[in-house]
């Protein structure tokens, strides 16, 4: 594999190569200052002093060239804008085709511009992590607060792209009116906004919505997915092979997520009813969902794995051992007996292929609808959790076929195993294998976080600017040090085992994924205690039970729509996380039964804020996540996308056990003793948040 500085010099535009920033040099330099500080020629704070002078020259040369091309454009923009007033008073159509293509030329130029900016600010945020990772200090921090803060900021030219949001706005408004609008007045300014049919303008908007880091709709739900687009821009977009993208082949895999999220969640409404039938405790429900995450720890490796080699075939294989689960979990009423209803949730655990359905978006979507397919994995999932417990809902009848029973208990294990199978018979005629080959000649994405932007901020602002000689040692074989552009190959590699990936996680990532387990952890709790809960404080039936769970799901797709549309917009990802996790931690607060009687507005509407909380959290912790998480998570079998996904699972196996185990001290003490778990994690996560809060920039 290619390193980074190499990558970053062939994307660059030729005839612009002595205006981006020298990240070769600044290498050097890093390495230079490393020497020197340990034979003791040089000490801190003339170190900091000299990168940070050479960082603003660097910039300050970015910079200049920049504002020298908008002048350019806007130049070329001003005399088109005469020509499109002449052609107003005396209009030909030859002259309007010829006045487009002039608008088209100025749109490519912008588009090198903004990908020139956008490099430079990949490649300044890759030399300040590699100046913090090679020192353990936080100079990130104090460069970005000193420069970006500053009324003369070039810092924002960089990273705001000042300016150039006019230009943008120029050449899509005049391309708009430009076109044969059927003799209609609007603008581009008037709502609705219409539609602009030129693929100059979309690729201009794409280019814009990178770089500024935008969070609308679909990038909001995508993140929920951890599947994210390639780190550096190209200048031409690049197409996944028509070969490989088959949209029957989507749809399967989004139909996959839908119905295991019903899967999942159809039990909860009837989990502790179905227990006590076969003797057991209501409490035991919590082993009942859980069973299916115990078997989803194990699934997830190695459908992730068998994903490298095939789509078609783990799906098959998911279908029917799902197929295999729910018919056990049926059956389990009349055979009577708990063991085979527990074998039951673990077959269905073992089917969980949600790592092949974010596989085969990353690796065989194309890149303009990557994020859509993304936002349909996380709705589909959204959908299936609320579906659910509203079908457990409907499902109350009582009657027999033969000697098998069909009552509220059973109904949906074997509603899901006719789904399964439907699914199954669908799958075999419709899905299209992608062609191995062609695939092996792209850069596979693999499952799905995006590469690192920053991977040390952290480990104290006040420790010496001194390395160790084993952290020498590290950094010698990096190779985005010092000689040679071609990467180590070893050193490249993705990681081979979950001790490995564990090896590449930084303080930062440490605290994502603790944040990811928290929310999940919390999230099960409510949810699967929740029958339990109600059945014993309020006398809820089966439905009602239903009905709140179902209202919890719904929730999921408006509140992403209002944070991804808006509240994304006004404030950092940083700030929104910190703020999700002390709603969620109130939400805790609210749930524990302090107050005599434990009415159902105080369960209700702590519940709700926890669940909503932890959905916004979601969303902006996989997104941090995918920014802090190294490269080399970024691909093969243990990656990023496997790592949360491990994380919230075993986050829910832990939360269901704990309900399990509550249960024998009394279901008048579960809830309290059930909360306090998860207010403890939330708080440790706070306060982790806390210091590492500067490294989220």
């Amino acid at each position: 594999m290619v390193a980074f500085g190499k990558k970053l010099k062939e994307r660059q535009i030729q005839e612009w190569q002595g205006y981006y920033i020298n990240y070769k040099l600044m290498k050097k330099k890093v390495k230079q200052y490393a020497h020197q500080i340990e034979v003791g020629t040089q000490d801190r704070r003339h170190v900091l002093k000299d990168f940070s002078k050479m960082l603003d020259n660097q910039i300050e040369k970015t910079v200049l060239f920049l504002l020298e091309q908008q002048g350019l454009l806007a130049s070329k923009l001003t005399k088109l804008r005469e020509q499109h007033d002449a052609l107003e008073e005396q209009p030909e159509i030859s002259q309007i085709t010829e006045l487009r293509e002039a608008y088209r030329g100025v749109g490519e130029d912008l588009l090198k511009l903004l990908y020139f900016v956008e490099m430079n600010a990949i490649g300044l945020r890759k030399i300040l992590k590699k100046f913090d990772k090679r020192f353990h200090y936080r100079f990130t921090d104090y460069y970005v607060k000193t420069r970006a803060n500053h009324p003369y900021s070039q810092l924002q030219q960089v990273f705001k792209h000042v300016g150039l949001g006019a230009v943008v706005g120029a050449v899509s408004r005049n391309l708009h009116e430009l076109q044969d609008r059927q003799g209609s007045y609007l603008s581009i300014y008037d709502p609705p906004a219409l539609p602009l049919q030129d693929p100059v303008v979309d690729l201009i908007k794409a280019a814009v919505d990178r770089l500024t880091h935008s969070t609308n709709f679909l990038n909001f739900m995508a993140q929920h997915a951890l599947i994210m687009q390639e780190e550096l821009p190209a200048p031409v977009e690049e197409h996944v092979d028509e070969e490989r993208y088959h949209f029957m082949s989507l749809l399967l895999n989004l139909a996959n997520t839908f119905l295991y999220m019903v899967n999942t969640y159809i039990v909860v409404p009837t989990a502790d009813n179905y227990s006590t039938s076969l003797g057991a405790a209501a409490t035991v429900c919590g082993i009942v969902i859980g069973a299916m995450a115990v078997a989803q720890v194990f699934s997830s490796v190695y459908f992730s794995a068998w994903s490298n080699r095939s789509y078609f075939r783990p799906l098959v294989f998911s279908s029917i051992v799902l197929l295999v689960g729910n018919t056990m979990y049926a059956m389990a009423y009349d055979l009577n007996s708990i063991t085979v209803l527990l074998l039951g949730r673990l077959f269905c655990g073992f089917g969980s292929a949600r790592a092949v359905n974010r596989r085969y978006i990353s690796d065989c979507v194309p890149l303009k609808i990557r994020m859509q397919a993304s936002a349909g994995f996380v709705s589909a999932s959204a959908l299936g959790m609320a579906c659910g417990p509203a079908l457990a809902g409907i499902l109350q009848t009582n009657f027999k076929i033969y000697k098998f029973t069909f009552n509220e208990d059973t109904l949906p294990g074997w509603v899901m195993a006719v789904a399964w199978l439907i699914y199954l018979i669908w799958l075999w005629i419709s899905f299209k294998e992608p062609s191995r080959d062609i695939e092996e000649n792209n850069s596979p994405h693999a499952s799905s976080s995006e590469t690192a932007e920053s991977d040390a901020l952290e480990k104290g602002v006040k420790q010496p600017l001194l390395i160790t000689s084993e952290e020498k040692q590290e950094d010698d074989e990096d190779p985005e040090g010092d000689g040679s552009e071609e990467a180590s190959e070893e050193f490249r590699q993705p990681a081979t085992s979950i001790a490995s990936a564990y090896r590449l996680l930084t303080p930062s990532v440490k605290v994502q994924l603790l944040i990811y387990f928290m929310l999940k952890y919390a999230m099960e709790i409510l949810v699967s205690e929740s029958s339990v809960i109600t059945t014993y404080y309020f006398s809820w039936s089966t439905s009602s039970v239903a009905i709140f769970l179902a209202c919890l799901g719904l929730t999921v797709l408006p509140v992403n729509i209002v944070v991804g549309s808006y509240i994304s917009n006004m404030f950092e990802d940083r700030q929104m996380l910190l703020a999700s996790e002390i709603m969620v931690c109130i939400g805790i607060l609210l749930s524990f039964h302090i107050i005599i009687p434990y009415t159902v507005p105080q369960y209700v509407c702590s519940g709700l804020i926890m669940f909503v909380s932890a959905e916004v959290l979601e969303g902006v912790n996989l997104s941090l996540l995918s920014r802090v998480m190294s490269s080399r998570l970024s691909r093969g079998t243990y990656n990023g996308g496997l790592l949360s996904t491990e994380a919230g699972t075993i986050a829910r196996v832990i939360a269901d056990a704990t309900i399990t185990l509550a249960g024998y001290l009394g279901q008048s003490r579960l809830l309290n003793i059930t909360l306090l778990p998860s207010l403890l994690i939330c708080v440790s996560s706070i306060v982790a948040t806390c210091f590492t809060y500067n490294s989220l920039y």
